[in-house]
């Protein structure tokens, strides 16, 4: 309620922007009246180009009449009586708007939200008058000041129009006025000499002054022209400057902000800022044309001597090629297609035309087509080189017709099943792989405006994808989209990236990925980064000034191994972030692992600390595994130990919490905090009681050398998985199993994952005997 607050006191052009959001599609009673409910609503969490929230959002909208219903029953007295009868109406009438697309509510309620908090924040800088505004801010006012001086500017020709016209008008009566004097003039042979001669007179003083006023009133009609052209000059100036701030700078912005996205970057937004700009400048552009015109066919009508129509044809041919540049811009992609696209996958895409609401194509509704083409061929098309849509595969349902929106203006294609069928390629160079070659899909369409007057062939190419065929692949084909994704420059010519960046840049990159996967502001620290350095650089130092300058390549990040490794410095990063995302990220987010330090750091870092004390690092040798190192003394030497790594498939058994908890030797996470009010939030409960006579097995960690240090019920210490009981069944002969070597630990150990399921199964082969028979037998 707290917008709706701030939406109630804007005002003058603020207030009326506000209040142009509201209409019989939605009326500004029910955005009054349900302020609360409609603002605790969970709008951004609908994904209105997908068919499977449409349930969500049919719920939405019997909650927003059922809301209203009841605030039209608290209406009471002679007062309440219309604005009940009212209320009553908008439920019965958003009902039936909706009830068959409810998520064109969802679209039409999240646009009215987004623009007034941007409205509200536009009049929030406006206020701050002594402050100094950000350059966002600046920008905002300079176009909007713009757009001002062009609505007073087009006023001002209109008029000027107007009064050509009225003069044109007017000199056009007068000239027939002139040629029925000459007319009578001729007429007068036939008359008496002496009639004639006084008639002649005083039609010849009439017909000099007639004629003295056309020609005076010939050179004021030519001077109103020029000066008329020369003010359209202006302001076609004006408008070219304005298009171009807004299409060259705000939208291309706008585009690498999407692009960014890709690699966990802020989510794009502003696109309905820009549509409202794009509108305006198609209003004012296509007035002006109208304008323009409107002076060729007065020109036509009275033809003068002078340069007019040359400068009407230049300014008509001029403001043609600004409403075509505007056009074919902002045909844009809303939502990009996935940039790691496997084959026979269904996948989705939104195209939008920015303009189309304010021209009306929308009249006439246009079809929209999806091509996949190679680099090359994308070169091609932007060199204006290939005037027809090669195709470097197949793609299935990839034609769609454009719809609008009324209750948002805006007029866009959603393709929502889209899938690969087959992809060709082309013939690689050197060392690069088919994860590295990129293609992009291609949108094109053709429509036309002002019945047919303008034609127009719109195409807009999606961010480079990466096309695969196996899921093994995947780790090196986001590799070529983030690299892409995250060093590519505004103009390239397709899909050019540089071979070399700052190592500061990658840091910037990875970090905004980690981010992302991570849900949180907690990135990675400048420690971590030194970490990672050392990892792509080999190198030992610890001050990262010494990496500030340094350069890192492709190859270096994904193409060439590890010193020592047969896996790339990406492949272990991405390894890292994929265990987090799928497993740790509470812990991560809790900052429970410590994760970018190598054993050395671990060691060095532990053995100041208690005996117990441990921290999690990732392991430097296996692609996404972490490992746990603490400090003990379980005989005479005191050492830092590490148990063989943890993967994704480990903790899909037992997650990291519970195995922390199952070894009692393990008491306090680096540097000093007990472990238990570290993890303890995250434990598995007890298991429940026996069911049917049966009793279920759980699997338990131990590590046998240090088990003895804290003994288990049960004679439990001797072994790796400990299958406990349900408390309501303990007794120490229902716990038989084959005891292990301690050789699977050394400093770097851990225990063997196939080993232990052995003894899972075992275990369970022995539980599944009747349990009577055992107790009795050991009480015999």
């Amino acid at each position: 309620m707290a917008m709706w607050i701030q939406a109630q006191q804007l005002q003058g052009e603020a207030l009326h922007q506000m209040q142009a959001l509201y209409g019989q599609h939605f009326p500004i009673e029910v955005r009054h009246y349900l302020a609360q409910w409609i603002e605790s609503q969970l709008w951004d969490s609908l994904e209105l180009d997908n068919p499977a929230e449409e349930a969500k959002a049919k719920r939405l909208l019997e909650s927003l009449v059922s809301e209203l219903q009841k605030k039209a029953q608290l209406q009471g007295g002679e007062d309440g009586f219309l604005l009940k009868i009212k209320l009553g109406h908008y439920a019965t009438q958003l009902k039936s708007t909706y009830d068959r697309c409810p998520l064109e509510l969802v679209r039409c309620i999240k646009h009215i939200l987004q623009s007034e908090q941007r409205l509200v924040q536009e009049a929030t800088n406006a206020s701050d008058g002594g402050q100094a505004m950000d350059s966002l801010s600046q920008r905002h006012q300079q176009i909007n000041q713009a757009f001002e001086e062009l609505r007073v500017s087009t006023q001002d020709t209109e008029s000027e129009l107007r009064k050509l016209q009225h003069s044109q008008e007017y000199f056009i009566i007068q000239y027939q006025e002139n040629l029925r004097i000459q007319a009578q003039l001729s007429s007068l042979s036939s008359l008496p000499p002496a009639e004639r001669s006084q008639r002649e007179t005083s039609l010849q003083s009439k017909r000099a002054t007639v004629e003295a006023w056309l020609t005076r009133e010939a050179t004021t009609l030519q001077k109103h022209r020029l000066d008329l052209s020369e003010q359209h000059q202006k302001t076609l100036s004006v408008l070219r400057k304005q298009q171009t701030l807004i299409l060259d700078e705000e939208l291309i912005q706008w585009k690498r902000r999407q692009q960014l996205a890709g690699n966990g970057g802020p989510h794009e937004g502003g696109l309905d800022v820009l549509q409202s700009w794009c509108e305006k400048l198609a209003d004012l552009i296509w007035q002006n044309r109208q304008q323009i015109r409107r002076c060729e066919h007065l020109t036509q009508q009275l033809p003068l001597p002078g340069p007019m129509e040359e400068l009407l044809s230049k300014l008509n041919a001029d403001i043609t090629d600004i409403i075509s540049a505007l056009v074919t811009s902002t045909f844009i992609i809303e939502k990009q297609p996935p940039q790691v696209l496997k084959t026979q996958i269904k996948f989705a895409a939104t195209v939008r035309l920015l303009v189309g609401g304010k021209l009306n194509v929308h009249m006439n509704p246009p079809q929209v087509k999806a091509v996949i083409v190679s680099e090359q061929q994308a070169k091609a098309l932007l060199k204006n080189e290939s005037t027809h849509s090669e195709s470097s595969g197949e793609i299935l349902n990839n034609n769609c017709v454009m719809e609008y929106h009324q209750a948002t203006g805006t007029l866009s294609a959603h393709f929502r099943n889209m899938s690969l069928k087959r992809i060709k390629r082309s013939d690689r160079r050197g060392a690069e792989s088919v994860t590295e070659e990129k293609f992009t899909v291609l949108f094109e369409s053709q429509f036309s405006v002002g019945g047919n007057e303008l034609v127009f062939h719109v195409k807009t190419l999606s961010l480079p994808v990466v096309v695969i065929v196996h899921g093994s692949q995947d780790n090196n084909a986001t590799a070529t989209v983030l690299w892409d994704n995250a060093f590519a420059e505004p103009g390239r010519v397709p899909f050019v990236v540089p071979d070399k960046v700052l190592w500061p840049q990658l840091c910037d990159a990875l970090d905004m990925k980690y981010k992302a996967e991570m849900h949180s502001g907690r990135g990675l620290s400048e420690d971590n980064l030194v970490f990672l350095a050392q990892k792509a650089f080999s190198s030992g130092s610890n001050n990262p000034e010494d990496y500030r300058s340094m350069t890192i390549s492709w190859a270096q990040f994904n193409r060439e191994s590890l010193p020592g490794r047969n896996f790339t410095f990406w492949q272990w990063f991405d390894g890292v972030v994929e265990l987090m995302k799928k497993h740790l990220k509470p812990h991560w987010n809790d900052g429970a692992i410590l994760g970018f330090v190598n054993k050395q750091q671990a060691q060095d870092l532990l053995l100041s600390k208690p005996n117990g004390t441990f921290l999690l690092r990732f392991s430097d040798s296996e692609i996404g595994g972490i490992t746990i190192a603490w400090v003990s003394q379980p005989h005479r030497e005191r050492l830092v130990w590490n148990l063989l790594p943890y993967t994704t498939k480990d903790f899909s058994i037992r997650s990291l919490a519970d195995r922390i908890s199952d070894l009692n030797h393990l008491l306090f996470l680096y540097p000093d905090r007990p472990k238990d009010e570290v993890f303890a939030k995250y434990y598995t409960p007890p298991l429940s009681k026996a069911v049917d006579g049966y009793v279920k097995p759980q699997i338990k960690q131990v590590v046998p050398e240090f088990a003895t240090q804290n003994p288990e019920p049960s004679g439990a210490a001797s072994t790796f998985m400990d299958q406990t009981s349900s408390p309501s069944f303990s007794h120490p002969s229902s716990c038989v199993y084959p005891s292990m070597t301690d050789t699977m630990l050394d400093p770097d150990g851990d225990f063997d994952l196939e080993d232990t399921m052995d003894v899972a199964r075992h275990v369970e082969e022995l539980l599944r005997r009747p349990m009577a028979n055992q107790w009795s037998s050991q009480q015999s």
